[in-house]
């Protein structure tokens, strides 16, 4: 039986507000190129077999993408989207750039964790496949607490997990899951689908951040000259 076709959807959406940035975050260098780029090569390693790419970012971001693609010397094809008002309303347009395909699996990923693994990718991807739906997450490390009106109270961290991304589905089964309306309760995707399927968690990395502070710009260049 032949594997599913692979698609990933890379989420690029943010403005580098609390990067304290000039210009946004996905686009920062790290070591040398920018941060999405950096993702973008993550999933476009030959051994995870990701047939079509799309990048989503603000249409008034798309002229600086193409510039640094082409200094870059970019050589991915890959499909850039407009983003919507909200995450929600990005992946929604990423997913109609895939109209054209029937079935599969689907990764999202956010453009601004550029470290994350080749074996976490294919994990995910692979119990996507086998489960329908597949997330990557943590456990935490750190001792986690609740908050009430009395003031807060102690929670048990070993039921918790970190969610990460990539977050891998059927390709059907998300389009179903986007067809319906947009609720504040929409964190990531694995809330818009739950409530039409289970999720499977698959062991994430502690080293697979989310750019969104210098000082995780820091720790990712660490982490990639540790490399």
């Amino acid at each position: 039986m032949s594997s599913p076709n692979r698609f990933a959807i890379l989420v690029a959406g943010g403005s580098g507000t609390r990067m304290g940035a000039g210009q946004p975050k996905q686009f920062l260098e790290l070591l040398g190129e920018p941060v999405l780029l950096h993702t973008l090569r993550r999933f476009a390693e030959t051994s995870l077999g990701v047939q079509q790419f799309v990048v989503v970012l603000p249409p008034d971001q798309f002229d600086t993408w193409h510039h640094l693609c082409t200094r870059h010397q970019v050589s991915i094809p890959h499909a850039v989207v407009g983003g919507g008002h909200s995450r929600w309303a990005s992946v929604r347009n990423g997913l109609k750039h895939l109209a054209t395909y029937t079935e599969g699996i689907v990764a999202v990923h956010d453009g601004v964790r550029p470290l994350v693994s080749a074996a976490v990718i294919e994990n995910t991807y692979a119990a996507a496949a086998e489960h329908g739906a597949a997330i990557a997450a943590v456990a935490p490390k750190d001792s986690v607490r609740g908050l009430s009106k009395e003031g807060s109270y102690a929670m048990d961290r070993s039921r918790l997990r970190l969610v990460q991304t990539p977050q891998c589905f059927n390709l059907e089964l998300l389009r179903r899951a986007y067809r319906l309306p947009e609720l504040p309760t929409f964190t990531d995707d694995a809330s818009v689908v739950e409530d039409l399927h289970p999720i499977h968690l698959v062991e994430g990395d502690y080293r697979n951040l989310k750019i969104t502070t210098p000082e995780d710009m820091l720790l990712a260049e660490a982490i990639l000259r540790s490399r």
